[in-house]
């Protein structure tokens, strides 16, 4: 014989007139009676009887007198009740939403153990809706729908925007878990400056050694630095929003793999942070060319290499050597220099790429 063992997970509930149905009849007593005794009317008895009228904590106490059982049992009756009906309401409602996981990269979210695995479809939408801090499939339209729209997003006007909606959601929402595990001083302007002149010198280091300094300099000047690995369709670069009016937010994908491109896109968001307000959202995604993304590409270039001394140096022939030199003079590391040589046309994509650093994700 083999032993098997069933979930039973009914599509119904009992309402707490049932019981005290049961109960008056014990005592041989009528609904009548029971409103005569305790000061309510039949009609209000009957409706708790068939589950149309709450057992209020007044009512559980004139039960308790009257029947003799505690009103904590009548309390607990009842909170059950409604307890039960709000999941069985919430399932329905849930029920006709499993569609919306389709607009989720539920499979990321599951290999990188952001979301647990469950048992059916409308289980899986709670353990997604938990993840996002949504009480509802609605609400997180609302929310993150906004988020988007409203942000300086160059793709959020394309085609495909809709069906990226979800990849970009995600990879927003890891962050902000995760920023909110790091503890931090309240911002402050000044303390961050002199942190980014300190996090600028760390260019030269290894991700092992960088990441951690980095990330202590920022939190103690009021800003959280989270890396959160891309997902297929987010296709951002780097985020920078505020999660309370104390503490702000950098968050880094890594997306194009090379020390040039994240040293450029923190300090890109560093700038945000510096400039503009506390109440927008700022995703770094290819073509996006509002004035403030030009302003933080500036703050991130000038941060880096001086104007002054880069207009000098690209006077001069461009070797590896130079290159090298000019890197040491200025603390910074080399692929910085060649990725900037490169945006800015001095310097072919095709040359130099030995210098940059590529960066990936540890398993």
């Amino acid at each position: 014989m083999t032993k098997q063992l069933y979930s039973f997970n009914p599509d119904y509930v009992v309402p707490p007139g049932e019981t005290l149905l049961e109960t008056i009849e014990s005592l041989e007593m009528t609904q009548a009676e029971l409103a005569e005794r305790t000061g309510l009317t039949t009609k209000h008895i009957n409706g708790i009887v068939k589950g149309k009228a709450a057992i209020t904590p007044k009512t559980a106490l004139q039960f308790e007198r009257v029947l003799g059982v505690p009103a904590s049992f009548w309390n607990s009756l009842e909170s059950n009740y409604r307890e039960k009906l709000a999941e069985l309401e919430e399932r329905k409602q849930l029920e006709s939403e499993i569609l919306w996981l389709r607009k989720l990269p539920l499979k990321v979210l599951l290999s990188r153990g952001w979301i647990k695995k469950s048992k059916d479809n409308i289980e899986q939408v709670k353990e997604a809706l938990n993840f996002f801090g949504c009480a509802s499939v609605e609400s997180w339209t609302e929310v993150w729908q906004k988020v988007l729209h409203s942000s300086e997003v160059a793709y959020r006007k394309s085609a495909t925007f809709e069906s990226e909606v979800g990849a970009v959601a995600a990879w927003l929402r890891q962050g902000e878990v995760l920023g909110q595990d790091i503890k931090c001083k309240p911002y402050n302007a000044s303390e961050f400056r002199k942190a980014l002149r300190k996090i600028r010198s760390l260019t030269k280091e290894d991700p092992d050694v960088f990441v951690p300094k980095m990330t202590e300099l920022c939190a103690n000047a009021g800003v959280c630095v989270v890396f959160v690995p891309e997902i297929p369709k987010c296709r951002v670069n780097g985020a920078t929003r505020w999660l309370n009016p104390s503490k702000a937010l950098i968050q880094l994908s890594l997306r194009y793999k090379t020390d040039d491109h994240l040293w450029f896109t923190f300090f890109h968001e560093a700038g945000h942070i510096l400039l503009h307000g506390k109440k927008e959202y700022f995703l770094e995604v290819a073509n996006n060319t509002s004035d403030q993304e030009e302003e933080a590409d500036q703050f991130a270039s000038d941060f880096l290499i001086p104007p002054i001394q880069y207009n000098e140096f690209v006077k001069s022939r461009l070797t590896k050597q130079r290159v090298s030199a000019f890197a040491d003079k200025l603390g910074i590391a080399p692929g910085i220099i060649v990725g900037r040589l490169q945006h800015d046309g001095h310097l072919s994509y095709k040359f130099f790429n030995d210098m940059k650093v590529r960066l990936d994700w540890s398993e």
